[in-house]
């Protein structure tokens, strides 16, 4: 008999079964069930009419499944899922993403390494001393034989190489498979990713299991939209650490509820605020600032009343509390136990696990980003520069506190990080004492004074020398038109001063990083694949073609 309770997610047998699935979903908003709907049948239109394993009517061939060879089988297979995954991290990260996998089949198989986009590389001396020079990963003490075809799997312990997030595990019809995706700088939690990957090595080893008249080749499809369900899967697993396996939380609900309040407007504003979620049995030991009769309590999937509830805790250490199903009362948000909750902050928002942050959402989705500007490559400008290492890492804070600011309050302004060892002369409002931004108080004015128009010019003596400053500069071959004027003119000014670096920052939240007339935080595109024609290469074979 299935349970009524949480859907169970354990480490040998992660996929929810059906019934249990369906049965939460049907809770969810009618257009949620109506995008089920849609996806179903999207992918089974993709596997009649595009997967090229099913056979089309043609000189008297009628419908069916086409077979092909099994090597050409297994590298359909693994170029579907890892494509699917590498889509849905892109989407979900909002940059490009790059997925890797290395898998041996069978025991006796060599392992194989697929990376068309070589992620791995620089990992050479890592993968050399792991699967060549050591041949512990071949070794298991109690075999595979107890485990399900392609239904369940024994995890494999994390390799933790840097930039680089990876889950791996052994089953019956894959003796060893880790998956690899990029780690990127501005990540919320690694957590939702590491399920992704989990579920894809649990999609390929079901493929792996099923001969090819039952494969539909629709994984990729559905790793490609992921991201909700990568989310609830860590959520459940740390429900299921710190609660167990018995509690009345139903997931998908709640983030279809989140998705839906972040995208309703109360008089035109986006809602603000803290809502948390807690179990059923805790509820009596909430500290309670005001709790509603339980006649009273508005319905969580009253979106346009929880928007007007959340003004409540707007600003403020105050939250609304809810069992998941409806708003119990208002409580301090800092809670002495278990509990996950969302922060709305106005068109965007954050989904945090106690305090610990977890994921953003926005525009009607979840992603991986912090929202904060990736100022990576600034970082590595400067430490490049000719500038000692602690007033270089002063420099950095100073710059990244208000161009987050500047984020957080969506106004563009634009700083030049002068790092010439004499101020250069730029057109704009001088000071008579330049301002330390040592000083907590001078930092706040200076955060202040980037909502001027104009830029700020900073020194390398950490000290705000003018603001409103005017960059000007003849064209250069760099410049963007899609881009706005405080783009292209911090791209015509640094192409005459190689001693500056601007950072610019629209109104739209996004941040640019320019020196030398070029943009240097520009993400490289990768082209796509089109396909595995041919079996991945051996370890050996990788190792000595990037040698």
């Amino acid at each position: 008999m299935i349970s009524d309770k949480h859907p169970i997610r354990c480490r040998h047998h992660p996929a929810r079964t059906w019934a249990v699935q369906s049965a939460e979903l049907l809770t969810v908003t009618d257009h949620a069930v109506m995008f089920q709907i849609v996806q179903t049948i999207t992918s089974f239109a993709w596997t009649v009419l595009v997967n090229p394993l099913y056979r089309k009517p043609s000189l008297g061939v009628g419908w069916g499944p086409m077979r092909i060879s099994d090597e050409h089988f297994k590298c359909q297979c693994i170029y579907e899922t890892q494509y699917g995954v590498q889509e849905g991290l892109t989407h979900f990260s909002q940059q490009p993403s790059r997925v890797a996998l290395v898998y041996a089949a069978d025991r006796s198989e060599p392992l194989r390494i697929y990376d068309p986009l070589d992620l791995l590389l620089g990992h050479e001396p890592k993968f050399k001393e792991l699967f060549v020079d050591n041949m512990d990963w071949r070794r298991i003490a109690d075999g595979l034989s107890g485990l399900s075809d392609g239904r369940e799997m024994r995890e494999q312990a994390n390799l933790d190489l840097t930039g680089l997030i990876s889950w791996g595990g052994r089953s019956s019809s894959i003796f060893y498979q880790m998956w690899f995706a990029e780690h990127h700088p501005d990540m919320c939690h690694v957590g939702p990713t590491e399920r992704w990957l989990e579920h894809a090595a649990y999609r390929l080893s079901h493929a792996f299991s099923n001969p090819q008249q039952a494969y539909t080749g629709i994984s990729g499809q559905f790793l490609r939209e992921y991201a909700t369900h990568a989310v609830r899967d860590y959520i459940v697993d740390q429900i299921n650490l710190h609660l167990g396996m018995d509690t009345d939380l139903r997931i998908y609900p709640i983030l279809y509820a989140v998705l839906d309040i972040s995208r309703t407007q109360e008089e035109g504003v986006w809602p603000r605020g803290q809502l948390l979620f807690v179990d059923p049995n805790n509820v009596g030991t909430v500290p309670f600032l005001a709790r509603f009769p339980a006649h009273e309590r508005p319905l969580l999937a009253n979106h346009k009343h929880i928007c007007k509830l959340l003004l409540a805790s707007e600003g403020s250490s105050r939250a609304l509390v809810s069992d998941g199903k409806v708003i119990l009362g208002i409580a301090s948000r800092s809670l002495p136990f278990f509990h996950f909750g969302a922060e709305f902050c106005g068109g965007h928002g954050f989904m945090r696990i106690k305090q610990e942050l977890l994921c953003s959402f926005y525009d009607g989705s979840f992603h991986s980003s912090t929202m904060r500007a990736n100022l990576v490559q600034l970082e590595e400008a400067l430490l490049e520069a000719e500038l000692n290492p602690q007033l270089g890492t002063r420099l950095f804070r100073a710059v990244s506190d208000i161009v987050h600011l500047a984020q957080q309050k969506k106004h563009g302004c634009s700083l030049v990080l002068d790092l010439n060892a004499q101020p250069i002369k730029i057109a704009g409002q001088d000071l008579e004492r330049p301002l330390d931004l040592k000083d907590p108080v001078m930092m706040e004015l200076a955060q202040s004074l980037a909502m001027v128009d104009g830029a700020l010019h900073i020194g390398a003596d950490l000290k705000l020398h003018r603001f409103g400053c005017l960059l000007d500069g003849r064209s250069a071959g760099t410049e963007d038109r899609a881009r706005g004027a405080r783009f292209n003119s911090a791209v015509r000014f640094t192409s005459e001063r190689p001693g500056a670096i601007v950072v610019v920052v629209s109104s739209d939240r996004k941040v640019y990083v320019i020196q030398e007339g070029v943009e240097i935080n520009a993400q490289c595109r990768w082209s796509p694949v089109s396909g595995c024609p041919q079996m991945p290469p051996t370890i050996e074979e990788w190792l000595t073609r990037h040698d």
